[in-house]
């Protein structure tokens, strides 16, 4: 079901400065309740819906306004919470010693902060810092393991710091977590604290196995470890390839060292995992210059971290710092950027899409970014490899700012290997071996930054794409094949043109096997589909047009086209005799108002191609193409307004409603410009809305566009 948008409260778009104490009244209650929403998806079901960075700007708003305002605090603030209620499929576990959570760091300026004021607190002299321990944030799930005379007796989740889950008998299966522990100084009763997580490697072959049984993928390892982790059968942890790396402890009948780093190295010689990288700094320059190694290093590391974790080494003076809200005076998280992260470059991969543009991707090391697990970016065209100087085996800073495609940003060229080459893009298509040429553009005379295989639709790459293409919503529309079916048919030979799709059903009868006996599919699933490609063999002139894949001709495009020429005969007829570009159809196609240059060369090219005729004329004899009938708009209140659909909307489809704005004479923009009259804002509204607000267009609900166009 699909829920009405709600627009964000006016408290959420206002500066903490700017809130009076009503609005910050209302906006710490808002807060807390979302807060905790997403700590029970992040720590309950290990199914978070907004990236880290996202999170940490909602706990950050909190307390700023808590600061401004202390006496609003609330009894459920989020300062004080940490984790989430433990699940309720295991039973509880009470921890003798709280498991706090850690304050964040997100610059240097934030670690210098927090030096400062433990300076301050322990009257030490200007400019003097207690020894720090440097380590790895591991992304994973944070365990307690209780040892009593060395045996390990439980295990358990943090849960909400004070209660959390009884998950012994899974950590039992973990290979890295000693049942039984030995060695000098180990007291008689210790809480043994660290993560379990899961290498990259691991996670990978467990989503390609999950994948092959059809059921949900993990969106990255920390999650992938969480939920194996919490699985109700120890035999399925058993069967996931899960670590444990120790870096602290609870109860602790005696402690084995004075300080951080030595009780650590004591839990290395009673055979517990401990993160090498750890170190000890005896400045803040000194732990930030860990940090920037380890990030640095980062890609290379076959474990997802996050950040570095800083903490005072002595105990002694822990125990002076002591705690407050809901984390240590005494140590401090030290964040990676939640929407960029390092990584090395492994190769780069040519693409051919449905124009026959050849688009670089690199192939990177994995790397966890904004939540995602990052394999793939986009290097956009040739120039900019050669702009930026990407070559294979750099080490790369690749960026994933909301839904945007990853990208690299930058070349580490400190860590550039020796003998690395430039990169030579290729000038014939990987696909067809066909000529790939940038096209010059005949009157700015421009070379084109993307360059295209020549081959049309001889190319493999290309014939999938357009196919692709001609049965999407806004082409064709054919319910029940969709992408995989698409490539599926072209691989065993039943597609290979448009034509093609409606001449399945009466070759299906020749098949052996008949498309019903093939795995995926059934005799209901195959009734479906034909009767879906019948469904469309009446279509309208635009959308025909739109369908042909023609490049520079998009749906705006296609539409003045048909309006133009109204019937396909007549189409057709000039289409094919714009191939003379001294000829009057050449002339007119270029007169039409909203056709540009470009276009007129695109469909002249296409025409020209022997095959791309044959193509249309065998599409021809298995469809009809009704006539394009202008709407009459008069009267319409919107008729000659540019509007944008964003979002999802609840009473109409994206298709439905953006039709229906155009017969009543707007024009429906892809994105949002100076020119843009009105944005309709569905559910889940993002960066469309957000430049409506920067521009100042007007914004509209679903409703309020209904009630305005007088739909029911």
């Amino acid at each position: 079901m699909i829920t009405k948008p709600k627009r964000p409260p006016l408290t959420a778009t206002l500066a903490v400065g700017e809130l009076t104490s009503r609005q910050a009244e209302r906006e710490l209650a808002r807060l807390a309740a979302e807060i905790a929403e997403h700590d029970r998806r992040y720590h309950g079901d290990d199914d978070p819906v907004i990236s880290d960075a996202e999170y940490d700007a909602l706990r950050r708003r909190n307390d700023e306004i808590e600061a401004r305002f202390p006496d609003l605090v609330r009894g459920d603030s989020p300062a004080g919470a940490v984790g989430a209620a433990p699940a309720t499929g295991f039973a509880k576990v009470r921890h003798s010693v709280a498991m706090l959570s850690l304050a964040n760091a997100f610059s240097d300026e934030d670690v210098a902060e927090f030096a400062e004021r433990i300076r301050r607190f322990l009257s030490l002299p200007e400019g003097e810092c207690p020894a720090l321990t440097a380590e790895p944030k591991i992304d994973g799930l944070s365990i307690s393991l209780r040892y009593e005379e060395g045996e390990l007796v439980s295990a358990a989740t943090r849960g909400d710091g004070q209660v959390g889950e009884n998950v012994t008998a899974n950590v039992r299966t973990i290979a890295s977590v000693p049942a039984r522990i030995s060695g000098g100084g180990l007291p008689a009763v210790i809480e043994v604290r660290g993560e379990v997580y899961m290498d990259r490697a691991d996670f990978t072959s467990l989503n390609e196995r999950l994948a092959g049984e059809g059921k949900k993928l993990f969106a990255n390892p920390r999650n992938a470890a969480a939920g194996s982790l919490r699985q109700k059968n120890p035999a399925v942890t058993a069967g996931r390839p899960l670590s444990f790396f120790a870096y602290t402890w609870g109860e602790a009948s005696a402690l084995p060292g004075e300080t951080q780093s030595a009780v650590v190295a004591a839990f290395s010689s009673w055979g517990f995992p401990t993160n090498p990288l750890m170190r000890r700094c005896n400045s803040v320059a000194e732990a930030l210059e860990a940090y920037r190694q380890v990030e640095a290093m980062r890609a290379t590391l076959s474990y997802d971290i996050d950040g570095m974790v800083y903490k005072v080494d002595r105990l002694d003076l822990q125990e002076r710092l002591g705690f407050v809200s809901r984390a240590p005076r005494w140590a401090i998280a030290h964040k990676f950027s939640a929407e960029r992260a390092t990584t090395i470059l492994r190769d780069i991969e040519i693409q051919v899409g449905r124009t026959g543009a050849l688009t670089p991707v690199a192939k990177l090391e994995p790397v966890t970014v904004g939540g995602v697990v990052v394999q793939n970016a986009t290097l956009h065209n040739e120039d900019e490899i050669a702009r930026k100087d990407v070559r294979i085996g750099d080490t790369v800073v690749v960026q994933r700012a909301g839904d945007v495609i990853p990208q690299i940003v930058e070349v580490v060229m400190a860590h550039r290997p020796a003998g690395a080459r430039p990169f030579s893009f290729p000038t014939v298509c990987p696909a067809c071996g066909s000529h790939a040429v940038r096209e010059v553009n005949q009157r700015t005379g421009k070379v084109d930054a993307v360059r295209r295989c020549t081959g049309g639709l001889v190319c493999p790459a290309q014939a999938v794409e357009r196919l692709k293409h001609f049965v999407s919503r806004d082409a064709f529309d054919i319910e029940g094949l969709g992408d995989k079916q698409v490539t599926a048919f072209h691989e065993e030979g039943l597609i290979a043109q448009p034509a093609d799709i409606f001449t399945l059903a009466g070759r299906d009868a020749a098949m052996s096997p008949r498309l019903a006996e093939r795995d995926g599919w059934g005799a209901t699933s195959a009734r479906n589909l034909f009767a879906a490609i019948e469904a469309r063999r009446d279509i309208a002139l635009d959308r025909f047009i739109y369908a042909l894949g023609v490049r520079h001709v998009g749906e705006t495009t296609a539409r003045v086209l048909a309006r133009s020429y109204v019937t396909i005969e007549a189409f057709i007829e000039a289409m094919r005799a714009t191939t003379d570009r001294e000829g009057a159809a050449y002339g007119e196609l270029d007169s039409i108002d909203g056709i540009g240059e470009v276009a007129c060369e695109a469909l002249a090219e296409f025409f020209a191609e022997p095959h791309n005729v044959k193509a249309v004329d065998d599409l021809l004899a298995e469809i009809r193409v009704a006539p394009f009938f202008a709407p009459d708009t008069a009267g319409s209140p919107v008729a000659g307004l540019t509007v944008v659909f964003t979002g999802t909307l609840e009473r109409l489809g994206r298709a439905e409603a953006k039709a229906q704005a155009e017969r009543l004479g707007a024009k429906v923009a892809g994105s949002v410009s100076g020119k843009t009259d009105i944005v309709i804002a569905g559910a889940a509204a993002g960066s469309k809305l957000k430049k409506a607000a920067e521009l100042g267009v007007r914004v509209m609900s679903e409703e309020e566009w209904l009630a305005l166009i007088g739909s029911p």
